[in-house]
């Protein structure tokens, strides 16, 4: 699709530098580490991340948006095969593709080979709007392997894609970042959207509220599937974020980039 890595690249700033900005008018937790060294961190690991999906660009040759243009090219996958109204396909496919994230969130969490490679993300001791890109590159590549091969399964439109990758990068700036919203907007936004609040949950130390509330856009599918907690049992501003047995480390490179691969 023609200018598509500039529409994305242009969105995210947009959004990363509102989120920031809004972040720093309304924080809802103090930090515990310096912004400096972590923001060094996670953006270092972002730039690898993107390094790591320009060379599966060059290996497969495509991702998932060149992956919707040659399947629609072959006739390839679900959407490709049935007559839908453009507006239901991509409906359906923010649904569905929302639903495949969910679970392979789900996934990361229950089998250990995953979790080892998942828990980067988990180190962070702070959460802010940079902890949405600190994912280790051999996850993001996994990620992105999955999400191509659901769309040679279902056979979306290019622009139903773009607009999925948009939503999920934007939603998940969101819901990490350390935004103070009126409790009254966040239990309607809720009912549709993961919040901060929602999300910050799943970042807690303890084990039971850790494995709730996966979802990164629509938080309809905890709700369904039992994994939605409402408020951490410490409060928000009191509850430990992170890794149950860490230190300061998460905010080196090296060390996070390390950590799949240590014993502990």
């Amino acid at each position: 699709m023609e200018n598509e890595a500039f529409i994305r690249l242009g969105i995210f700033v947009g959004l990363f530098a509102l989120i920031a900005m809004l972040e720093a008018i309304l924080p809802r937790r103090k930090r515990r580490q310096t912004r400096t060294s972590r923001w060094f961190t996670n953006w270092s690991i972002v730039i690898l991340d993107t390094l790591t999906l320009r060379l599966i660009a060059v290996i497969l040759p495509l991702l998932a948006i060149g992956a919707s243009i040659d399947a629609e090219r072959l006739g390839w996958g679900l959407f490709n095969q049935i007559s839908l109204p453009f507006a239901l396909e991509i409906v359906l496919t923010i649904l569905i593709f929302d639903f495949a994230i969910w679970a392979q969130h789900v996934v990361s969490h229950k089998i250990p080979i995953l979790w080892r490679i998942h828990r980067v993300h988990h180190a962070d001791r702070d959460m802010d709007v940079t902890t949405a890109i600190r994912f280790h590159p051999v996850e993001i590549a996994f990620s992105m392997l999955l999400k191509i091969g659901l769309v040679y399964l279902l056979g979306p439109a290019a622009l139903a894609i773009l607009i999925f990758e948009i939503l999920l990068n934007g939603s998940a700036m969101f819901n990490h970042a350390n935004l103070k919203l009126p409790l009254g907007l966040d239990r309607i936004l809720r009912l549709f959207v993961v919040t901060p609040d929602m999300h910050r949950i799943h970042h807690s130390v303890t084990r039971d509220e850790h494995d709730s509330n996966y979802g990164f856009a629509l938080s309809w599918w905890d709700r369904l599937f039992q994994t939605y907690s409402q408020n951490p049992r410490d409060g928000h501003e009191d509850m430990e974020i992170g890794l149950e047995w860490q230190d300061d480390r998460p905010s080196k490179l090296g060390w996070s980039l390390s950590l799949p691969f240590q014993r502990k």
